[in-house]
């Protein structure tokens, strides 16, 4: 059975979105890799699967570019979100992904507000190795005695981050690094890593190298982590813009109810079947 498809991104990180109603559609990971591949393939970060689901309007499925499943993407959590009011003629809109229910809303201009939950900041949440306090875990980059990157915070919104806080994240060495720490022992479950430069109180500048993506336009829950992160080092306050690569996120850590709210736009590119 030939499936739909409909391209998307939010500030370019790129997804193919498949609508799996008629059919099931669970794809191995050399699937995932080819329809993924910006070469041969239609080209993404992350493969999507909707399909019906009991208490929302949708469940989704993730993979990453790599064929590794995965339980969050921000940036498509609002696309996906803007797909289902597009075609209800509603104002908001829930999602089961990662276990988790999720409520979006229409923020106007195709801009999606996601309700991304609590942060887990527990050093089980994230999860890692050993027991640490991830408002500043032990682990550096370089020599002992100067190191270029140190003690970052961790946060998980179902997936996991860590964030490593520095002085121009345009010059930090995200490729570098990044594979590094991604498969670094003290994260069994792998990381998504972010190099935050916090300029103002209510601004951050933000690269991430994702988990099974690599260095991507944007990054919505480590947008959240990166915010949560900074807030709890007392770099930033609860609220702030996000300066990824591809644009600008509005991200909230709401003091009443802990909720982390975030706040972007929505872009769709282009349709197709997938062969």
């Amino acid at each position: 059975m030939s499936h739909p498809f409909v391209k998307m991104n939010g500030l370019g990180n790129d997804f193919v979105v498949v609508e799996a109603q008629g059919a099931p559609f669970s794809p191995a990971a050399e699937e995932v890799r080819a329809i993924a591949d910006r070469a041969g393939g239609i080209g993404c970060d992350q493969l999507i699967v909707l399909s019906p689901s009991d208490g929302s309007d949708v469940r989704m499925r993730i993979w990453n570019a790599d064929g590794h499943e995965v339980e969050r993407c921000g940036n498509a959590e609002r696309c996906v979100g803007w797909l289902i009011m597009q075609a209800s003629g509603r104002q908001s809109a829930s999602i089961e992904t990662g276990g988790r229910r999720l409520e979006v809303r229409d923020a106007g201009q195709r801009a999606v507000t996601v309700d991304m939950g609590l942060p887990g900041l527990d050093w089980r949440d994230i999860p890692l190795a050993e027991e640490m306090d991830t408002a500043r875990i032990e682990l550096q980059v370089g020599p002992i005695d100067a190191p270029i990157l140190h003690t970052p915070g961790c946060v998980s919104f179902g997936n996991p981050h860590v964030v490593f806080f520095v002085e121009d994240a345009d010059a930090a060495p995200v490729a570098k690094v990044g594979p590094m720490i991604e498969h670094h022992h003290l994260f069994p479950e792998r990381v998504n890593v972010g190099f935050a430069q916090v300029k103002a109180h209510d601004r951050i500048r933000l690269r991430v190298w994702e988990r099974g993506a690599g260095l991507t336009q944007a990054c919505g829950t480590g947008a959240c982590a990166a915010l949560v992160a900074a807030h709890r080092r007392g770099l930033a306050g609860r609220a702030a813009t996000l300066e990824l690569d591809g644009g600008e996120l509005a991200i909230d850590w709401r003091a009443g109810d802990g909720h982390v709210l975030m706040t972007g736009p929505t872009a769709v590119e282009f349709t197709g079947v997938l062969p």
